[in-house]
């Protein structure tokens, strides 16, 4: 009894002195991004920094007694590929993601196992093995080659805010093929336990496997419906978050228990497969509950403590000195895989019908690997002690070398596939320039107003000229539609704002043209239909709502009186103006030491889309956006001062 609480308080110690660990491995990682690095190799980095073979934070024997961890990170990584398998997202270009899928998972596997198998005296952990270990090395190679990345996918998709029959095909290839690793990777792990244990491998043993995977598929829905009820529980969501990581982590339990239940009396244990039941489970939710969203919140705010455990321990376990041996095979096994990508992207392709402008890129976003490999490698480590921690070496090798590589080629294949929808870049050429979509009465109000304050304004509207009366001082535009020929004829791309007072749908069209061609600084709704309103601030743009608005500023009026009517230049010579710093020589210099006219006070400063906190010694970069209240002659010497001829 003290023994078996000796090693209780040991473990709690240990427990503790990792989340340590890992706190720091939290803060270290982001570094890496700056310097274009995946976060991935952050946490991997810090590991092995703290690991046996150069600091002894973590010692040897310590990563074995913290293998629980990564039982609990395997589970909860199965939880987060099975629930971005959508069956409704995956139904518009079914055709293409069935054929690509397939043929990524024949090619990939059968280059890499075959590969793995004759280049097998290159890999230092094979020599001397038999021919079982040999197969068994090259079926674990191949199903690992399979693995991508839904996680660094749908991050790079976020980042461009991609979107097209490029972006659909890949992202739901990629998803389904991490579905069917797991599942491709359990038959093979089943193979290989049977043949390095010298257990006769029959049609017995055939049916067996098959059993046990129809046994996983059944727990895995049945957890499926466990899930369900824990996420419509009425608590915290952090509770939520507990239950579900101990469930996933009570799978790994059932594991061992079924396998020490069934040794006596079986040549080979019975073994149900952890990661299918978790895959399984968290496919049902998401496509057959209605707490999908939630339980989707809940693993994207769980992932990173997750991931960052899971990284660190993993890099803690790596065996520095074969890592380093196996830097060169590696690159070697990566040359190898990259085409098996492309030779089944093409063959895929051309089954499907792709387009081949289409076809010539897809295989890009198909290289990078990340969670589920890693996973998979763990699993591999810990069940082979005697060439795991050297598989794992060479495999973590080959996964560092496919996050470097893979992010920009994937990024490289959505920009040119003209799917990128990024915000475009802006030159401020000097002159106020506007745009107003949409001719009526406010329009030519708004245009007026802002022509007294110095801007070149010009009216776009579908109107005839002979429909309509239009003053003397306004430019108006007739136009057909709304399409990036128009904006580019009216000269968007020098244009500081864009006001859009035309329906919601047409509005959203020029927000998303003037975004993404012309990085457009300001852009300015008019809202008809709530629904839009979210779609409308992804691109960053003012939204009134003509519904809230007066309530809003009668409030205003009501609360601070003065600072509206200075704020909406209703003070005889006052206004309020937003500037930003062209002018390299006030770069660095501190707002206390800027000579400000006397009339004239700085309200805020924008850097970087964030508001920050300033005071005189903040000091001011190019690129800053200032918003000043002043006398218009005074703000008119600072502008001259702020911009760069």
């Amino acid at each position: 009894m003290n023994i078996t609480l000796e090693s209780y308080q040991q473990l709690i110690i240990l427990g503790l002195g990792f989340a340590v660990i890992c706190i720091a491995a939290s803060r270290i990682a982001p570094v890496f991004q700056k310097v274009n690095l995946p976060i991935i190799t952050g946490f991997l980095a810090t590991g092995v920094l703290a690991g046996p073979y150069l600091l002894g934070l973590i010692p040897k024997e310590s990563t074995q007694q913290l293998n629980f961890i990564n039982e609990i990170a395997l589970a909860f990584i199965a939880f987060a590929a099975g629930s971005e398998l959508y069956l409704r997202e995956l139904h518009a270009r079914i055709r293409s993601i069935k054929w690509n899928t397939i043929s990524q998972l024949v090619f990939t596997f059968g280059f890499g196992a075959l590969s793995a198998f004759f280049l097998s005296d290159l890999l230092p952990f094979t020599q001397g093995v038999d021919f079982s270990t040999k197969l068994s090395i090259s079926l674990l190679i191949g199903a690992i080659f399979v693995a991508r990345s839904p996680t660094s996918a749908i991050a790079i998709i976020s980042e461009l805010r991609a979107k097209g029959p490029l972006t659909q095909t890949v992202l739901g290839v990629i998803v389904l093929t991490d579905f069917f690793v797991i599942i491709l990777f359990a038959v093979c792990m089943s193979f290989a336990v049977s043949l390095t244990s010298g257990s006769s491998f029959n049609y017995i043993s055939i049916l067996i496997l098959i059993v046990e995977i129809a046994v996983s598929l059944g727990i895995g829905f049945l957890l499926g419906k466990v899930l369900n009820f824990v996420i419509s529980f009425r608590i915290r969501r952090y509770a939520k978050s507990v239950l579900i990581i101990g469930l996933g982590y009570m799978v790994y339990l059932l594991k061992f228990y079924i396998q020490d239940l069934t040794d006596g009396f079986m040549e080979h244990p019975f073994t149900i497969e952890p990661l299918i039941i978790c895959i399984i489970a968290s496919f049902y939710v998401a496509n057959y509950t209605k707490n999908r969203p939630e339980f989707l919140s809940i693993l994207d705010k769980t992932f990173p403590l997750i991931y960052a455990a899971f990284f660190t321990l993993t890099g803690a376990s790596l065996s520095l000195y074969a890592l380093l041996d196996a830097s060169l095979v590696a690159l070697l096994f990566f040359v190898v895989r990259l085409f098996a990508i492309i030779a089944g992207n093409y063959f895929g392709g051309a089954m499907a019908e792709d387009p081949w402008p289409q076809i010539h890129l897809s295989w890009m976003p198909y290289v990078t690997q990340a969670g589920v490999a890693l996973g998979l490698t763990a699993v591999v480590s810990n069940e082979f002690p005697t060439f795991g921690p050297d598989f794992a070496a060479f495999i973590i090798a080959i996964v560092v070398i496919n996050e470097i590589v893979g992010p920009p080629l994937f990024k490289y294949a959505i920009t040119k596939a003209g799917e990128n929808r990024n915000k475009g870049s802006f030159k401020f050429d000097g002159v106020r320039d506007a745009i107003i979509f949409g001719y009526e009465s406010q329009s030519v109000s708004l245009a007026q107003q802002l022509m007294k304050s110095g801007w070149k304004v010009q009216i776009a509207t579908r109107k005839k000229p002979e429909e309509i009366e239009v003053p003397d001082d306004i430019i108006l535009k007739h136009i057909e539609c709304v399409d990036l020929s128009t904006l580019k004829a009216m000269h968007a791309d020098k244009s500081e704002a864009i006001v859009c007072l035309m329906s919601d749908r047409r509005n959203l069209e020029a927000c998303e043209l003037a975004y993404k061609h012309f990085g457009t600084p300001d852009m300015i709704v008019r809202l008809g239909d709530r629904s839009y309103y979210d779609k409308f601030l992804a691109l960053g743009a003012r939204v009134v709502d003509p519904s809230t608005a007066i309530v809003s500023l009668l409030d205003h009026y009501v609360r601070s009186p003065q600072a509206t009517s200075l704020l909406l230049g209703m003070q005889p010579g006052q206004d309020t103006r937003d500037m930003e710093l062209k002018e390299p020589s006030l770069h660095g210099l501190t707002l206390r030491d800027l000579r400000l006219p006397s009339d004239v006070l700085i309200l805020s400063i924008h850097r970087a889309g964030q508001m920050i906190i300033s005071h005189g010694f903040t000091r001011l970069r190019v690129g800053d956006v200032v918003t000043f209240v002043g006398s218009t002659e005074s703000l008119d010497a600072m502008q001259l001062k702020f911009d760069h001829y």
